[in-house]
């Protein structure tokens, strides 16, 4: 596929991050290697495909789509997958391949624009942030055409865009894109020194139901070591993909990491891990994987070989506040779905995604859906902040 002529701008689909060298890649993501989202790193998307839990097999067949310049150097990068179901995605559009399949349509495959796995927001239009914002926006909506085209090249029903950034999904919108608004539950740093200057920030009966949670998972004797880097081992590794295995097990049903992806991931990025691990003896008895940015801790996967009160909430939520604190980050994002984690600190944030559907009876009676969605989840979202934990102004410590 070639851009417009003025600009000699041509786009390429690639069958696999391996195609793109690492630092070309990572360029697109970021303007510093610094401030680099961890999910959008070229390593990331390397651990799950060259693990294969991202495979034509696992139903995930790469078509990441490159934007080239005149000079033939690579500007953008969209992470693009030709999928054949819809899991692991966390935008859940199975009612709408249900009721498209049943009016006698085809529904998959279709093309996902994500990172497996990860309900993060994050670059999706990764375009060079040192070029000028008026050029980034240009190339932006020409990668966002090229999309679109390749979409309609290989006949699929529908392009999806999910966890764009807010820049990003706006973007969408103005392509004429069905916009569609989710909600996360995130934890923000608001200057605080310590645990305690947190909690004096709520009203006393949720600093006080805080802080017994804490004591009672405290007591069990399970002692927990925040690992990185090169702290993490196979040891480490193993312990933790049986916990992640038992959770997958219990929850889905199904676990679409392999054990090898964690090898890959501590050997191409350790340094964005933080593994919070728990032990009894010698026993490792479980564990939560995080990802960290400059200014963000990411809770990913938990597990556990044990029934413990609160251990869940004191490993997944309460040590990230500690780590968040301690490093100085702006904030926690304790993943997907979870109305339980308001009353610990994580309140309401919009996510995004966008939407392409071939069909124009099944775009109608989407895009109908997704404003009474919409109006809907913003509702929710200012409910469910005025049950949060903190302080009302004028309130009594």
């Amino acid at each position: 596929m070639t851009g417009s002529d003025e600009d000699e701008l041509t786009l390429k689909v690639a069958g696999g991050v391996d195609q793109i060298p690492a630092a070309e890649w990572d360029a697109c993501a970021s303007a510093t290697p610094e401030t680099i989202n961890p999910f959008v790193r070229h390593a990331f998307f390397s651990a799950l495909e060259d693990s294969k839990s991202v495979s034509n097999m696992a139903g995930w067949k790469a078509q990441h789509l490159l934007l080239y310049g005149p000079d033939k150097s690579l500007l953008g990068v969209a992470p693009i997958y030709l999928k054949s179901h819809s899991y692991g995605e966390y935008v859940f559009d199975f009612s709408w391949a249900e009721a498209y399949q049943r009016a006698g349509g085809r529904y998959y495959p279709k093309l996902q624009c994500a990172v497996p796995f990860t309900p993060v927001t994050g670059p999706r239009l990764m375009v060079r942030p040192t070029l000028p914002e008026a050029q980034r926006t240009n190339l932006q909506r020409t990668l966002l055409a090229g999309m679109v085209e390749l979409a309609r090249q290989l006949k699929v029903s529908s392009l999806h865009v999910t966890f764009p950034t807010d820049a990003e999904a706006a973007v969408m919108d103005d392509a004429g894109l069905l916009a569609r608004i989710g909600q996360q539950y995130h934890w923000r740093n608001d200057g605080y020194g310590t645990f305690d200057d947190f909690l004096a920030a709520l009203s006393s009966r949720k600093r006080k139901n805080i802080r017994k949670e804490r004591e009672v998972a405290n007591s069990a004797g399970i002692e927990i070591l925040t690992l990185s880097g090169k702290e993490i081992t196979s040891e480490h590794w193993d312990a933790f993909f049986q916990f992640y295995m038992s959770t997958s097990d219990r929850k889905w049903g199904q676990a679409y990491l392999e054990r090898s992806f964690f090898d890959l991931l501590g050997e191409r990025m350790g340094e964005s891990v933080v593994l919070m691990m728990g032990r009894q003896g010698t026993r490792w008895v479980c564990g939560a994987i995080n990802f960290r940015s400059h200014d963000t801790l990411y809770g990913r996967n938990w597990g556990t070989i044990v029934d413990v009160p609160m251990l869940h909430f004191e490993v997944c939520y309460y040590r990230a506040i500690d780590y968040a604190i301690a490093n100085k980050l702006a904030w926690v994002e304790a993943g997907a779905q979870g109305q339980h984690k308001i009353q610990r600190g994580y309140l309401p944030r919009a996510t995004y995604s966008a939407h392409w559907i071939a069909d124009p009876g099944l775009r109608d009676a989407i895009a109908r859906y997704l404003v009474a969605e919409r109006e809907s989840v913003t509702e929710d979202m200012e409910n469910l902040t005025e049950l949060g934990p903190f302080k009302r102004a004028g309130a009594s410590p």
